[in-house]
């Protein structure tokens, strides 16, 4: 995406386009793996020396009150988020706290029931599995999932 489509979009979205924002939105459109905020400000103070956490986190609940990012329910202490906002559903280990996406035929919008639409406007659905990867299955420790 060009800056002046990035900045098209920020002002679709009544969002003032500052160099702050550009970056750390930059920074989750390109991740994969659902960076916490403070993933995403270590990512990006080599730009942006002078970029606080705290504006990190501002950000972030910015993009995400728009719709510019999405905040996972990961279950763990720290919010993880994803820049990618189409439609997709997310996998949860809950002893590494790896996340990843899958899709689901059958598990979108279009498939909500009819008591989803009368309870109001719904800007986006996903499915959150939660459990334990095949990696950390592969380890032989007795570590239990929380």
């Amino acid at each position: 995406m060009t800056i002046e489509a990035l900045k098209e979009l920020f002002a679709q979205s009544g969002l003032k386009f500052t160099n702050q924002r550009y970056l750390v939105y930059k920074a989750m459109v390109e991740a994969r793996d659902h960076p916490s905020a403070e993933t995403v400000w270590r990512r990006v103070r080599g730009e942006a020396p002078a970029l606080s956490l705290d504006t990190v986190y501002r950000t972030l609940a910015a993009l995400e009150a728009r719709g510019l990012v999405t905040r996972v329910p990961s279950g763990g202490d720290e919010g993880r988020f994803d820049g990618d906002v189409g439609p997709h559903h997310h996998l949860v280990c809950l002893r590494c706290g790896c996340i990843e996406d899958f899709t689901m035929p059958g598990a979108g919008l279009a498939d909500l029931p009819p008591t989803v639409a009368a309870w109001g406007r719904v800007r986006d659905a996903q499915v959150l599995v939660r459990g334990v990867c095949r990696k950390c299955l592969g380890q032989n420790d007795n570590t239990q999932p929380h």
